[in-house]
């Protein structure tokens, strides 16, 4: 069993930056696969970031891209999510996600094994 703790939320105004941790408790966070995902008052939830369990790949939807850096550090078994550059859509709340599989790219919801109960993040105009 893996327990994931978001912190970092909170509001900014656009154009502002943010940073979001997620420490994990286990032993082998190193052999996880991480995900940031966000979801949206009535919209579904969606990844916002990946990074795979040797920090060699990463993967951002285009809505982020350029703008938000997903990062690890496998001594702190904790997870980053820096987001500059913010915008008003995303506002969200934002979860961390663990997948105990090692692979290059993960995007759907249904993949990963654990999540954390998320931070919310507001944009304001």
């Amino acid at each position: 069993q893996v327990r994931l703790e978001e912190s970092g939320g909170g509001l900014v105004q656009a154009g502002g930056s943010l940073r979001l941790s997620c420490a994990a408790t286990t032993r082998t966070f190193s052999t996880y696969s991480m995900g940031w995902f966000r979801q949206a008052p009535g919209k579904e939830r969606e990844l916002a970031a990946f990074i795979s369990w040797s920090r060699g790949n990463t993967y951002y939807p285009d809505s982020v891209k350029g703008r938000f850096t997903i990062s690890r550090d496998n001594a702190k078994n904790t997870v980053y999510l820096q987001m500059n550059s913010l915008k008003p859509e995303d506002t969200a709340v934002y979860y961390c996600a663990a997948r105990n599989l090692r692979v290059a790219v993960s995007t759907r919801v249904d993949e990963y094994d654990y999540w954390g109960q998320g931070t919310q993040v507001t944009v304001s105009s």
